[in-house]
């Protein structure tokens, strides 16, 4: 498999990771997963964006330009050659002796960059019917804002949701729906959308962004606030948003029906202007070529 490490494009068995790595010792690093649709990087500048965002927050300067960063995926997906997939990628603080918890002179240690392009499909067959989740204590910390490799509350409140015999966790915190253990969570109520506002408690969606480009496109009122969990048992509709999930309908939390317990008619009609979006960006992308 095909790995870009920093500038060089690598056979993974070639890649060693450094035992003094920040990112392996301390989840000292950040991250970004693109959505790759017929060879194009959709909404690759947000997530550009976002990523220096993290890098800001977390107070690491990045060793490279964001058009250097951009060419050096662009070359990866290229050699790679998968039409339909995600590139993953992160990039650490580097290699820091001895290991200290102080964050290194950023002179004295170089972040490292690391990126692979696996094959992945839409979820058609879930999306179709929907998936079932379990509400979950948000024990996380309190930068969920910032897109870190550490993301072990999410895998906990994930597998405890799975424990139970769920797909997906829905994170409350202090009685209010936060979101679901790696994608934003949206209900509907009387035709109007409603998700938790961005800031510390959530991870600023790049999904998300188009979904408020296509409710306004819509006429579609979006609400920005805080919602129970009792309001969003008694939602009309509810669904997830992410790169690689794209529009998830939840139909069942807690073994309670959604609605209709289907998926609904607001959250289809998203997701068709959603793979629209999609498609013309696509095309526009490969009429430049």
């Amino acid at each position: 498999m095909k790995i870009l490490w920093n500038d060089q494009i690598l056979e993974d068995s070639e890649v060693a990771i450094d035992f003094e790595d920040r990112g392996y010792q301390f989840g000292d690093g950040i991250y970004e997963v693109i959505r790759i649709y017929d060879g194009c990087m959709y909404m690759e500048k947000e997530h550009l964006d976002r990523l220096w965002v993290s890098a800001e927050k977390i107070r690491m300067v990045l060793p490279f330009t964001r058009e250097e960063l951009s060419q050096r995926l662009h070359r990866l997906v290229k050699e790679v050659g998968l039409a339909n997939a995600r590139i993953y990628f992160q990039v650490t603080r580097g290699v820091a002796k001895p290991r200290l918890h102080d964050f290194p002179d950023p002179k004295e240690v170089t972040p490292v960059l690391t990126a692979d392009v696996q094959a992945v499909t839409r979820p058609a067959a879930k999306q179709n019917i929907g998936i079932r989740a379990g509400f979950v204590e948000d024990k996380r910390w309190l930068h969920c804002d910032i897109k870190s490799i550490s993301l072990l509350g999410n895998l906990l409140a994930l597998d405890e949701a799975k424990q139970k015999g769920y797909e997906e966790a829905v994170l409350v915190r202090d009685g209010f729906v936060t979101e679901a253990s790696a994608s934003n969570l949206w209900m509907v109520k009387n035709d109007i959308l409603y998700t938790h506002p961005d800031g510390n408690l959530v991870l600023p969606g790049i999904a998300k962004i188009k979904i408020r480009e296509i409710a306004k496109a819509f006429g579609l009122e979006v609400r920005e606030e805080a919602f129970t969990r009792e309001a969003l048992l008694a939602a009309d509709e509810c669904f997830k948003t992410s790169s690689v999930a794209e529009i998830m309908p939840i139909v069942e939390i807690d073994d309670q029906k959604i609605g209709e317990g289907m998926p609904g008619k607001l959250t289809k009609k998203l997701l068709n202007a959603y793979i629209e979006a999609i498609q013309l960006t696509v095309q526009s992308h490969l009429n430049e070529k």
